[in-house]
């Protein structure tokens, strides 16, 4: 990417969002001459933007939010935020912000949008009355948003690409395939326990949605526990309030109280916590991205256990070799595959060397970044060069 003044804008409906999966893009964009402004609702990450040179930007955004009005207003407001700052590309993240964003973006006049989706979301995937009463709601506003104008529309597993062009949501000329939002392979890095002895230590690591398979999770413990088996059970990760289908944290202490896991809560050290265990396990019936979880556990060498779903297969692709399939929403399936780990370590230690060699390949943050780049340059490129000869 040319060393050129510009301004780009990276839009979400979190702080932690940003701050966890975008700020090492952030930084290389900042390194490359660009000025980047973190945009999200309040929260306790956006300060944290100012250690590192990038200007943080607070929306009054309620990501659950029905309220005509209020969302007019939220509207309104991101409009105003584009033109202030006149941003040379704006960068959206989850579906309602690519929506919103793409719309403010054409408003604002911002010359470029890129818009990432990284799964299809609650609305989407749940079959609820209210999921499937918005549903073509906003199938209706994707199709009127995310593929006009001068944008691309980043996606992170085919899955999703085929399913977008199918429903003709987004022509497939604009869709760019980006597997994941990256891994930094160096800091997670395979940490062999010494003492095989010891019980096996499960982790499952994501919001603490019903749709990850976290009460499945608890049920594969409890079943276990019955035939006298001493597997460790971690849930790390918090509820998630703005979505209709979280756990509440009643229900993640209750398992935590009844002994059946370890609830963590946040972890602010994943690194250090991958270390300590044997698997991670994301029994999920959602339609995933490329879940961050699994690219983690694959870059730390850990076994992993997955459903066979959109997103999950791209990390584990071969059953048996880069890891193992569960069915979905079937806890005794989960608790004889973990079973099966730990009377086999010969196996589990098989695994975490092949998912660690995926995750060099596929999933290095530095190859994520390297191709989320390249989108930019697709769309920055004339009017980078326009402006150049101008100012020449």
């Amino acid at each position: 990417m040319p060393r050129l003044p510009m301004r780009i804008v990276f839009f979400a409906n979190t702080d932690w969002y940003l701050y966890n999966f975008r700020l090492s893009t952030a930084l290389q964009l900042k390194a490359h001459g660009a000025e980047v402004v973190m945009v999200s609702p309040p929260g306790e990450f956006g300060e944290r933007f100012e250690e590192h040179g990038i200007a943080w930007s607070q929306l009054s955004m309620d990501r659950a939010s029905l309220n005509p009005i209020r969302e007019a207003h939220t509207l309104r407001e991101l409009v105003m935020l584009l033109r202030a700052h006149k941003p040379d590309l704006l960068h959206n993240f989850t579906v309602k912000c690519a929506v919103y964003g793409a719309l403010a973006a054409r408003l604002a006049r911002v010359p470029a949008v890129v818009n990432a989706v990284a799964g299809m979301g609650y609305v989407f995937a749940s079959e609820s009355p209210k999921a499937k009463l918005l549903r073509p709601v906003v199938s209706m506003l994707m199709r009127a948003t995310l593929g006009h104008g001068h944008s691309r529309v980043i996606l992170q597993n085919p899955d999703d690409a085929q399913a977008l062009t199918d429903a003709r949501l987004v022509p497939g000329s604009k869709i760019r395939l980006i597997r994941s939002s990256g891994v930094d392979t160096e800091r997670f890095q395979p940490c062999p326990r010494e003492d095989a002895t010891q019980p096996l230590r499960v982790l499952l690591a994501a919001r603490l949605l019903r749709e990850k398979g976290v009460a499945e999770f608890a049920e594969a413990s409890r079943l276990l526990r019955q035939q006298g088996r001493t597997i460790e059970f971690l849930l790390a990760g918090t509820p998630d309030p703005g979505n209709p289908n979280s756990v509440t944290r009643e229900e993640a202490q209750g398992w935590h109280d009844q002994g059946l896991l370890q609830w963590l809560g946040h972890v602010e050290d994943m690194p250090a916590l991958l270390a300590t265990v044997d698997v991670m396990a994301l029994p999920s019936y959602y339609r995933e991205g490329v879940p961050r979880c699994l690219i983690e556990g694959a870059a730390a060498g850990l076994a992993l256990v997955t459903t066979d779903l959109p997103g999950c297969r791209e990390v584990v692709t071969r059953d048996g070799e880069d890891g193992l399939h569960v069915p979905p929403r079937d806890a005794v399936s989960l608790a004889e595959l973990l079973a099966r780990l730990d009377d086999d370590r010969a196996l589990l230690a098989a695994l975490g060397a092949s998912a660690r060699e995926r995750a060099l390949r596929h999933f290095d943050e530095r190859l994520v970044i390297r191709r989320t780049l390249d989108v930019y340059e697709e769309l920055l490129t004339v009017p980078l060069q326009a402006r150049a000869s101008v100012a020449g």
